[in-house]
């Protein structure tokens, strides 16, 4: 399993496609959350919100994509 705080970093530095390549390899619901935040990221709201139903979110009641980012990392720490 990829580890998602390295997705994280990779997105946090820009590194768009290497972030959304390697989230695709992650099937959980963190990864599916993942997995939208980084086509939020992109500007693709349409797929954002797929992966977010995916994972079982609540797309439209999303924070800023900082506090998406922030939230998934609380929720890694509590893994």
């Amino acid at each position: 399993m990829t580890d998602l705080r390295d997705i994280l970093a990779h997105l946090r530095a820009g590194r768009w496609n290497e972030a959304h390549q390697q989230v695709q390899d992650d099937a959980t619901p963190l990864g599916a959350w993942l997995h939208g935040i980084v086509h939020l990221q992109e500007g693709d709201l349409e797929d954002a919100e797929y992966w977010y139903d995916q994972a079982q979110r609540h797309f439209r009641s999303r924070g800023t994509l900082e506090e998406e980012m922030q939230r998934l990392e609380a929720a890694l720490s509590q893994k």
